[in-house]
């Protein structure tokens, strides 16, 4: 079976990387289950295949992953003109965090205000309000963990999305962050191994 993790990481073959995953069997399969699951479901239900991929690819291009970024990104096609809108708004998006506010408290101390991500007017049209919602929704768990709210989820029903959405789209994006951290880890072993 074709396990994604090695293969955006490069390290397909590489006999010690796969030997170090192998300690970790069941961890190395849930992961791949949980792309499957995400990415290549029976019945996607309201969130589609393409708005799937356009999250991940939004939020493997905050993340800085190009192999993640070009893998999700092939999912797109380029017919609607939405690959060339998630380009445009991972370029917007850019940013370093992480941003947000602990409540009042000892941890107050690492609070620290960033910028906060809209969709352009333009590109909202291209990709609707539902997919431009779903991506302000990403950008806030990847750069404003501690300020997502009530009010964030509450834009998201406005665009449309149910509660069962809201979670396959948060769990879209808790993938992704997890998988590419995964990823520039493995890299990270193969080339101190070089």
């Amino acid at each position: 079976m074709t396990d994604l993790i090695d293969r955006l990481a490069g390290v397909e073959g590489d006999v010690h990387v796969a030997a170090l995953r192998d300690r970790r069997a069941e961890a190395k399969l849930n992961a791949q289950k949980s792309y499957e699951a995400l990415f290549e479901p029976g019945s996607p239900g309201a969130v589609s295949l393409v708005e799937r991929r356009a999250v991940a690819a939004f939020v493997a291009g905050l993340h800085r992953d190009a192999e993640a970024l070009a893998f999700y990104r092939r999912g797109l096609g380029d017919g609607a003109g939405v690959a060339e809108a998630i380009d445009q708004e991972i370029e917007r998006g850019a940013a370093s965090g992480p941003y947000g506010r602990y409540p009042e408290g000892p941890l107050s101390v690492e609070d620290k205000g960033g910028p906060v991500f809209h969709v352009s007017q333009s590109n909202r049209e291209k990709l609707g309000a539902g997919l431009a919602a779903a991506l302000e929704h990403a950008h806030l768990l990847v750069f404003h963990p501690r300020d997502a709210n009530p009010a964030a989820l509450g834009a998201l029903r406005d665009a449309g999305w149910s509660t069962a959405d809201i979670v396959t789209l948060s769990q879209l994006v808790a993938f992704l962050t997890f998988q590419i951290r995964v990823v520039a880890g493995l890299r990270a072993l193969a080339r101190a191994r070089a």
